[in-house]
């Protein structure tokens, strides 16, 4: 043992007492706790004491210049100076959100098996590991404390309209007192002014409105009494009557109105193109079936190819065409500078969206609508088409790329709708419905991706991977019945490992399968496909395999290349099922963080462009460093003035009532669960960044930045409060992944 260390006094535990990192620790606590340690600013210290000896050795390394540190695949290395931890401490990791990616991709309530094991009891005393998925969430509620009557809400104190429940009314018809007692006091944040009377001149909220006071007066009348008035800004009202609006949300399109639900819900609703074309479908598969027949086993093999070939030829005669045909749509164009956000659940709502398109999104995809839903007419499945009015805007388009011949850019729009359905008639009457009650749709995207199990075992989603003349059959219906609107697929390289089946499925979209060529019936008529680069059984648990996507355009490329050359001109595409002139778009999905990653998947697989999904969860700028071309290192107050936006954009959304402010506060949470991992550029020791690396808890440069790093949800919900105010006491709040969710409790 060393004499000198022996010789060397243990120093007091009460000259600096250890404080132990606590679950309820924000991240400023936790850096201040380090700090006070000397932890931050010595990379050599850890949790033991250390000897004189090497003590001298890290005074020598100080003297000198330090080398990086090599990189390690899958580690965001971060400079020295902003580290927590020493590397090697126990304390050193921060949660990985690998599992919580699933996040990104339906994992909503109404995508989980109701028979899911996740709230099974484990371990020692009944506790819940802190692992995986928390599928089964309750955010609990935000309401009033008394519910003030609709016939009061937007009526002046001493003139309300008639209650049609009279004496039976159960809700408060006295204002005054609502207001003292019934609601909690008016919010201070944002400068005290109602996002929605700021942009339309007038509150849909009323009294119920969490900034009523800007919008509202006391008024003498006659025989000295004060009346509570609603007031109006005509100046921004004008305005507001300006923009393109639907019913009464200012700037929002393809606004479904509750009678038009009520008559889906009532089936009233008819889908005259879809059940035609479903009856042809239903003649022509009887017309196979005979033709089948009619060719005999018993034939000898020369005989039955001949008398096969005349009973081709003549089921080919008395073809008819469907009603609608592929070349017949809008043109859409797919390029460099057209960098798509993906279809994103929960997460790909209106007011994200909407901050996407500002920071320079050219192509945006609601959130995966289930077909079923749809034709019955459910709320909150069409309050997935809902869109902004910037998202209806043409996208840009350089004109140094080929486009398709017609295209017209002012016709063009940015806002597309994602649908899954399981069945061709599910499909074609969620497709005929969709384009009559949403006039401004760019495409229908057909989701064949999506992994999670409910949606998979109902034979939707991934499951059509495993069954390519059915999504065949299911994208030549949708555009046999989607008027102008043109008809593209999500897909993924297969559904098992090693197993990749998306060249083959790519080929028969563009080429139709052999069943539809033999009968003549032409190609599926896709405009576009978007490949991302996983199986449903890899889920997001390793890196996107861009080589393959890469062999994917390849073929898209050398397919269209050699159908002009092909002999067998009977067998060749007819125009006139080409849609896009025959055009298909290829776009590539997959571990986009950057602009490096974006221009090097272009150039190196020869995409069209790029879809970018939790990237831009993580860092919305992305599209504006793909624009400009460089990496933008946003500071903390910028980053702050994105989650501004956004609370505004929620309450102008969700309403500015206490259930629209508890609305807009869980999914600001929502997406801070992805915005946190952002490392910002200025704290890391290797470029570009991977957005599979993971950071060791590290400190930013001031503690706003500390604070928005921060993967505590305690530490989300005091970041929302400084826009949406205190917590409703009965709101809770559960991270998606467990390991965030220390204890559910109420935050208030």
């Amino acid at each position: 043992m060393d004499n000198k260390a022996q010789a060397t006094p243990k120093p007091k535990e009460e000259d600096n007492p250890t404080q132990p990192n606590l679950p309820g620790d924000s991240a400023v606590t936790r850096a201040e706790k380090a700090e006070h340690h000397g932890l931050i600013n010595n990379p050599e210290v850890n949790d033991f004491e250390q000897s004189p000896s090497k003590r001298l050795k890290m005074e020598e390394k100080e003297t000198t210049t330090s080398t990086p540190r090599e990189r390690q695949k899958g580690v965001a290395h971060i400079k020295a100076e902003y580290l927590l931890y020493p590397p090697g401490s126990k304390l050193i990791e921060r949660s990985s959100g690998v599992d919580r990616d699933d996040a990104a991709e339906a994992s909503g309530q109404r995508y989980q098996d109701t028979r899911s094991q996740d709230n099974r009891q484990s371990g020692r005393n009944g506790k819940k590991k802190p692992k995986g998925q928390n599928t089964s969430r309750s955010f609990g509620s935000s309401r009033d404390a008394l519910q003030l009557c609709s016939s009061r809400a937007l009526s002046p104190e001493f003139s309300p309209e008639e209650c049609r429940f009279g004496d039976k009314c159960k809700f408060e018809h006295d204002l005054r007192k609502y207001l003292k007692d019934g609601k909690r006091e008016d919010l201070k944040t944002l400068g005290g002014i109602c996002p929605t009377w700021d942009s339309k001149g007038v509150c849909s909220a009323g009294w119920k409105c969490r900034f009523v006071s800007c919008h509202s007066e006391e008024r003498d009348r006659n025989g000295g009494k004060k009346e509570l008035v609603l007031t109006e800004d005509p100046v921004r009202k004008a305005k507001a009557e300006g923009l393109v609006s639907a019913e009464d949300e200012v700037g929002v399109v393809n606004a479904v109105t509750a009678q038009q639900k009520i008559n889906l819900s009532k089936r009233i609703t008819k889908t005259p193109k879809a059940d035609a074309y479903l009856e042809w479908m239903h003649r022509i598969f009887e017309d196979d079936q005979t033709s089948k027949e009619h060719n005999g086993s018993s034939k000898k093999p020369k005989e039955e190819s001949e008398e096969h070939r005349d009973a081709v030829e003549e089921n080919r005669a008395q073809y008819v065409e469907p009603p609608f045909l592929p070349s017949e749509k809008r043109r859409i164009y797919y390029g460099p500078e057209t960098p798509v956000l993906a279809p994103l659940t929960t997460q790909g709502n209106l007011p994200f969206r909407r901050l996407c398109v500002e920071l320079g999104a050219q192509v945006t995809w609601s959130e995966m609508a289930m077909g079923l839903p749809l034709i019955q007419g459910e709320k909150s499945e069409w309050a997935l088409m809902k869109a902004h009015e910037s998202e209806i805007r043409p996208p840009k388009i350089s004109g140094l790329n080929d486009v398709a011949t017609g295209y017209d850019n002012s016709k063009d729009l940015k806002f597309g709708a994602q649908v899954a359905a399981n069945k061709p008639w599910l499909a074609l009457k969620t497709t005929e419905i969709l384009t009559s009650l949403c006039p401004n749709i760019r495409a229908i995207d057909l989701n064949c991706g999506c992994p999670i199990d409910l949606v998979f075992r109902q034979g939707a989603g991934s499951a059509l991977l495993d069954s390519p003349s059915k999504l065949e059959s299911i994208i030549r219906g949708m555009n046999a019945v989607s008027e102008e609107v043109p008809i593209t697929a999500k897909i993924r390289m297969g559904t098992k490992d090693n197993n990749p089946t998306a060249e083959k499925l790519v080929k028969r979209l563009v080429l139709g399968g052999y069943e539809a060529i033999e009968a003549g019936r032409g190609t599926s008529g896709v405009a576009a496909i978007t490949l991302h680069g996983r199986t449903r059984q890899q889920r997001y648990t390793r890196n996107a395999d861009w080589e393959y996507i890469s062999r994917c355009a390849a073929l898209i490329n050398r397919l269209k290349k050699t159908k002009h050359e092909q002999t067998d001109t009977s067998k060749d595409a007819d125009s006139r099922h080409l849609a896009n002139d025959g055009k298909i778009y290829f776009v590539g999905n997959g571990d986009c963080y950057s602009h490096v990653d974006y221009y090097k998947h272009i150039k190196e697989a020869k995409v069209d462009s790029v879809m970018v999904a939790r990237g831009a969860l993580i860092k919305p700028w992305i599209f504006e460093e793909i624009e400009k071309g460089q990496y933008l290192d946003k500071s903390a107050s910028e980053r702050l003035a994105y989650v501004e936006k956004f609370a505004k954009y929620g309450l102008q959304t969700w309403g500015s009532d206490e259930v629209g402010v508890g609305t807009a506060r869980r999914f600001l949470l929502e997406w801070l669960s992805f915005s946190c991992r952002y490392v910002p550029i200025g704290l890391l020791e290797y470029l570009p960044p991977s957005i599979q690396d993971r950071p060791p808890a590290f400190k930013g440069r001031d503690d706003l930045e500390t604070l928005m790093s921060s993967d505590h949800y305690k530490d989300w919900i005091k970041i929302s409060e400084m826009f949406l105010g205190p917590a409703h006491p009965n709101f809770r709040f559960e991270p998606k992944h467990k390991s965030n969710s220390y204890e559910i409790e109420a935050e208030g």
